[in-house]
């Protein structure tokens, strides 16, 4: 198993899909992050409990590093939110979050594969 900072680094801000990331328990807490994205465990908590009740993120957004999201669309495993020009794709594995952030000229198609291809590896080996 490699270390939770080496999936941030090497398999999502390496991907160059992914301009931001952050890897954290069911319970908001950070088990890593990339340099300079200040999730805080407040807002993760209030993320990963949008998995179960969406509602709640429509009528308030998803605040990530102190930026306020609009919710665009989610199941119980993914959240898609943007803010201008950057845009967040989430997901919820079995004990983690990956939270990833990208930007222009990143599709969100390409972020949220190398995104979902992580999320399901961590499934694969029961993360």
């Amino acid at each position: 198993m490699s270390s939770w900072q080496d999936y941030v680094d090497k398999h999502l801000i390496a991907s160059r899909c992914v301009t931001k990331a952050a890897i954290s328990g069911h319970d908001g807490s950070v088990w890593a992050t990339s340099d300079g994205f200040n999730v805080t465990k407040e807002e993760l908590s209030k993320l990963i409990a949008g998995f179960e009740n969406q509602n709640v993120l429509a009528a308030s957004g998803v605040t990530l590093a102190g930026s306020r999201f609009i919710y665009l669309s989610g199941t119980d495993k993914v959240i898609r939110a943007k803010l201008g020009k950057v845009g967040a794709h989430c997901v919820k594995t079995q004990q983690a979050v990956v939270v990833s952030l990208y930007e222009d000229p990143i599709q969100p198609q390409q972020a949220a594969s190398v995104v979902e291809k992580l999320g399901d590896h961590l499934v694969a080996h029961g993360y």
